[in-house]
């Protein structure tokens, strides 16, 4: 098969590029020139540059013909903070820019596509209490994402979702800083104590994601939404591995949720008065999210996609020390 990945060279990107690789498939990518490749990166690889953001339908129509499949592996996350209104950036970068290059794919006559996404909109389906589409412009959008791309591949591209959790691992020779060095390790590591809600998540290694996508590509049902995941860890747990591993034990005290809710308020207060706005509500994030479990109950369901499981702590520990390589 013939695989077009648009991020190729990013951090799941390039883990789903080994992987097809191995399983003998043809790979080329688009990406941005924000890191320089060394040979760590796949010399068989063909790779080209450019903004997928501002480029004209036609020249993705000339970019994607001649491939069998596509791997869209970009577009910002919740932590991105915009100038504008939320829903109005993420609506623009991640639905309206994802139908822009799955009519193209359509014209190019591409006949599989994986699309990365997020376990929240499978949350949103699962706890529709929570109203997590309507309280955070972020969650409404992905779901959004994954409504065009099945609308625009049409009954051509049998499309597949992929719902991502919490995601370790690294890039070979500190290509890129892992996330958590600024969400978690820069945000704490001067602290003492460390405050932070009862909660968890489900996790899943990079290797397990791209083991998901390449199986999603060859076996994957048209229009179905897959939610993977490795382990369900709780936050205090998840903590303390990282900073035993930086080197920096800290005490990890879980607070009631309406001190949260306090400081939710106060963490969005702080974000407007910046003339930013919040992809994920920073009340409703503590109300609703980081105060609960977010865990996928059913880890292996019986329509799954094949992919290798656990590990994840020892992603967590391998993750921190590339971490300190960026201090």
């Amino acid at each position: 098969m013939k695989v077009f990945i648009i991020g190729g060279t990013g951090f799941i990107g390039y883990h789903a590029t080994l992987e097809f690789l191995k399983k003998e498939h043809e790979v080329s990518t688009i990406a941005i020139p924000d890191i320089k490749l060394g040979k760590w990166f796949p010399s068989q690889v063909s790779i080209q540059y450019g903004d997928i953001f501002s480029m004209e339908q036609e020249t993705m129509v000339e970019m994607l013909s001649g491939f069998d499949a596509l791997v869209y592996a970009i577009g910002p996350d919740d932590r991105t903070t915009p100038d504008r209104p939320p829903y109005d950036f993420f609506h623009e970068k991640l639905a309206l820019t994802t139908q822009k290059v799955f009519q193209a794919a359509h014209l190019a006559k591409i006949k599989r596509a994986v699309i990365l996404n997020s376990y929240f909109a499978y949350f949103d389906r699962k706890y529709p209490k929570k109203k997590l589409a309507i309280h955070h412009p972020y969650i409404q959008c992905r779901i959004e994402q994954a409504e065009y791309a099945i609308e625009a591949g049409g009954e051509q591209i049998d499309t597949i979702i992929l719902e991502l959790p919490y995601i370790f691992g690294t890039m070979p020779e500190t290509a890129r800083a892992p996330l958590w060095k600024s969400v978690f390790i820069d945000r704490f590591k001067n602290w003492k104590i460390i405050f932070f809600p009862k909660g968890g998540s489900t996790m899943i290694t990079v290797e397990h994601v791209a083991e998901a996508i390449v199986d999603a590509m060859e076996n994957g049902k048209k229009n179905q939404h897959y939610v993977i995941g490795d382990e369900n860890i709780t936050w205090k747990e998840m903590l303390t591995i990282m900073f035993s591993t930086y080197g920096k034990k800290k005490k990890i005290i879980t607070l009631p949720k309406w001190m949260f809710l306090i400081i939710g308020t106060f963490r969005k207060w702080r974000i407007k008065q910046k003339k930013k706005f919040e992809g994920l509500d920073s009340y409703f994030l503590f109300k609703d999210i980081l105060t609960d479990y977010f865990y996928i109950e059913d880890l292996q369901p019986s329509e799954k996609l094949v992919y290798n499981t656990g590990g994840v702590r020892e992603s967590i520990i391998k993750t921190i020390e590339v971490c300190k390589n960026f201090e």
